[in-house]
């Protein structure tokens, strides 16, 4: 079984949270529940925000490593 390094882990699995999460945001909003979309939405956001802030750190570890 091959191990999954955490950072990668990390950023998978906020991956599929702000997948289901923009899955959900569709249907609240489908079904006209608009606060429930917006606060869905929001939730959305910071996920995309924490994956992106997840990969900076992992391409910056992974330099610093390299370059070691």
């Amino acid at each position: 079984m091959a191990h999954t390094q955490p950072g990668k882990r990390q950023a998978e699995t906020l991956e599929y949270i702000q997948s289901m999460l923009g899955q959900l945001r569709s249907m609240a909003a489908g079904e006209r529940f608009d606060m429930l979309a917006y606060l869905i939405e929001m939730a959305h956001l910071e996920a995309s925000d924490a994956l992106r802030s997840s990969v900076s750190s992992e391409v910056s570890r992974q330099k610093r490593d390299t370059s070691s």
